[in-house]
């Protein structure tokens, strides 16, 4: 029986990749940071940790686990110092970069498409914080660390029962509105462009055929769909399911309706991938997996399967 360590595995993706694992036969260990963790089952066990705790991560590894996924978030203060431990201490290692990382430079984006680190012209947001450019340097890292246990994957937008996004604004804010009975304000500069949006129990089945899968060595894969809609589709796609109104604002007016002011992570954030067309090509993964795109949900369709679950008040 193989043992696998899932890192943040009650998330958005996770809650619906750790049951795949255990119908595999494998052993699992869930680690996050929740305060309510599930209860434990056969072959399924939860604890809380902090997984930033360097000497707690080498302790939980001398399990010896055959693999790892990695759902956490790594900044450039952090890249360096953890990736190498879980390398060293596994037979395979998922590492959870996104779509972010790439340029808008080609469509549809493939796995080898140009990345915003090296070739965005805005040297600011080149040498970011930014979640987009910490995960692009994650992958040149695990490339150069000359391992050969590795696979990277790029999730687009995700949603699930614990999590929906419009543009850049998160469950929190949607349910927000449409308590307050108001139209939610989206950026009129990014109505017409493209945005691609998974439903998490597909990238979750992904995610659960190429965990040990030979062909997934040393190898990327946009863990994606590859149906994608304009903003003001998706728009009105919330509009028809949820009920929720929106209204087209200036950038400024739309940057502070998140948190109340406009801060780089949510600037960079809409303007280097809300802005920016994601026509996603998933064939490589759909390949290795042995799964076709008409195996994967519609938006629509995934949108109302988890509208009782988006809609529930914490």
């Amino acid at each position: 029986m193989k043992k696998v360590l899932v890192i943040g595995g009650t998330g958005a993706m996770g809650t619906y990749l750790v049951p795949k694992l255990v119908e595999r036969g494998y052993k699992v260990d869930v680690i996050a940071n929740d305060e309510v963790l599930p209860e434990n089952k056969a072959n399924l066990t939860y604890s809380r940790a902090d997984m930033y705790d360097e000497k707690l991560v080498r302790e939980t590894l001398k399990n010896a686990y055959d693999g790892v996924v990695d759902f956490m978030i790594y900044d450039d203060t952090k890249i360096a110092r953890y990736l190498p431990i879980y390398l060293d201490n596994t037979d395979h290692y998922i590492y959870f970069s996104s779509y972010r990382v790439f340029a808008d430079k080609e469509h549809p984006i493939v796995e080898t498409s140009p990345l915003g680190v090296d070739v965005s012209d805005d040297l600011d947001y080149r040498y970011a914080n930014d979640y987009g450019i910490y995960k692009a340097k994650g992958e040149k890292l695990i490339r150069g660390f000359g391992r050969n246990n590795w696979t990277i994957v790029r999730p687009a937008i995700t949603y699930s029962k614990k999590r929906s996004q419009l543009m850049t604004l998160e469950r929190q804010h949607i349910l927000k509105y449409l308590d307050a009975g108001k139209p939610i304000p989206l950026y009129e500069g990014a109505k017409n462009v493209q945005g691609t949006m998974s439903w998490a129990g597909d990238v979750a089945e992904m995610l659960a055929r190429l965990l040990f899968n030979p062909a997934a060595i040393k190898e990327d894969f946009n863990v994606t769909t590859s149906e994608h809609h304009t903003w003001d589709e998706i728009a009105g796609y919330y509009k028809d399911i949820f009920g929720l109104d929106h209204v087209y604002v200036g950038e400024d007016e739309y940057l502070t309706a998140r948190d109340g002011v406009v801060n780089d992570w949510n600037k960079w954030q809409l303007r280097y991938d809300r802005m920016f067309d994601r026509i996603m090509d998933n064939s490589k993964v759909l390949k290795v997996t042995g799964m076709k795109q008409s195996d994967l949900i519609s938006l629509y369709d995934g949108l109302s399967r988890e509208k009782k679950t988006i809609l529930e008040r914490p």
